[in-house]
């Protein structure tokens, strides 16, 4: 069987050794990077076929068995950075100018929790108002504990109570939110890929069927001992009562389909094998692309397609010196980052009249 040093291509995949807890980890460059969910199971195979993904890309490592995760190439890292060349700069106007004439048929988003924290809902790493930094009366041995598989088995408490904090309907989108089912509305959103659990993008009016809800999801849940699913609606009465949702078949635990670290991602995240190879623009918004596997994604798609980085700090491939020369970054608060996208696009009335009437539509919903 191949060893993991070859099938990552000199990178070494090690267990973390903090106590009472383990990670997968890819190095390189003396930086670790944190899985999200098992994945060594994937990437240490000894039979699997390369699918090249265009002259920037790297490769992809696909399973006999139909699933597959990205490798690191020896020269380029995940996927490749690619680009370059002497072209001058692309800017938003030029992003906006190609959604506007419709020449980016295909667009993916890429988001994160910072796309959320606008509806006030609190991120998860901020220094001082995360969440991570906000668990303390959960009593947990370490913050990250709430979402680790391992820990919920042996204590579910701590998440049910977080959940009815974070349980879709507690909050409404917002501009972020609804700019991306403009494109959605418009045909040229291809998919929109999620790490957020809140549920905003469903409620925005974002199909399941253009959502990739990387990190899991409330909408559904499965028994934790005999694997019945439920959906997420049925949990409601109990999690808001602070109570632990157990199944009525065999009294175990009810867990909502979110991913926690420990768990592989669901199913639906192989959906990028195809979706970034054919994507013409990709949008990464409110992310610090720190989470893998999500936050290579970035490389994912082809040399010759633009990238727009909308987010407080520059993160990952915009953190680099060596940018291609259709990498756009707008820096700074998000919400105001799209609004100046949409401004360019002239969409600002067209959305107001969206968000409007969706907002009409809830308060009607809450009456009845």
């Amino acid at each position: 069987m191949l060893s993991p040093l070859l099938c990552l291509c000199r990178f070494r995949v090690y267990q973390s050794l903090r106590p009472k807890r383990t990670g997968l980890f890819a190095v390189k460059d003396g930086q670790q990077k944190k899985f999200s969910s098992s994945t060594s199971r994937i990437i240490c195979v000894p039979h699997f076929k390369q699918d090249y993904l265009g002259s920037s890309a790297g490769f992809l490592q696909t399973l006999s068995n139909g699933k597959g995760f990205c490798i690191w190439s020896q020269a380029r890292g995940l996927f490749g950075r690619g680009g370059g060349g002497s072209r001058p700069q692309q800017n938003l106007e030029d992003i906006a100018r190609g959604i506007k004439e419709k020449e980016y048929k295909k667009v993916v988003v890429m988001v994160g929790a910072g796309i959320s924290t606008p509806s006030g809902i609190p991120d998860f790493r901020s220094p001082g108002s995360g969440l991570y930094d906000n668990l303390q009366q959960y009593n947990l041995p370490y913050a990250e504990a709430i979402f680790e598989i391992n820990y919920f088995h042996y204590n579910p408490q701590p998440f049910f109570t977080l959940a009815k904090e974070l349980y879709p309907g507690n909050y409404q989108p917002n501009l972020t939110h609804y700019f991306v089912r403009l494109l959605y509305d418009k045909g040229q959103l291809l998919r929109l890929y999620t790490q957020n659990i809140d549920g905003l993008e469903r409620i925005a009016g974002i199909p399941p069927s253009k959502l990739v809800e990387a990190h899991g999801t409330f909408a559904t849940a499965t028994c934790t001992v005999c694997r019945k699913e439920f959906p997420g609606e049925d949990l409601r009465p109990k999690i808001m009562a602070g109570a632990i949702p157990k199944c009525s078949t065999c009294k175990g635990v009810i867990k909502p389909d979110i991913v926690f670290f420990g768990e592989e991602l669901p199913q639906q995240f192989l959906m990028y094998l195809t979706d970034f190879p054919v994507a013409d623009l990709l949008i990464i918004m409110g992310t610090s692309l720190e989470v893998e596997p999500f936050a290579s994604l970035a490389g994912a798609v082809r040399g010759s397609v633009p990238r727009l980085l909308i987010n407080r700090d520059p993160v990952g491939p915009f953190a680099h010196s060596s940018l291609r020369h259709n990498d756009v970054a707008e820096l700074g608060d998000v919400v105001s980052g799209v609004q100046k996208l949409v401004d360019s696009l002239g969409w600002t009335q067209e959305l107001q009249a969206l968000m409007a009437a969706e907002s009409e539509k809830t308060s009607k919903d809450r009456e009845e």
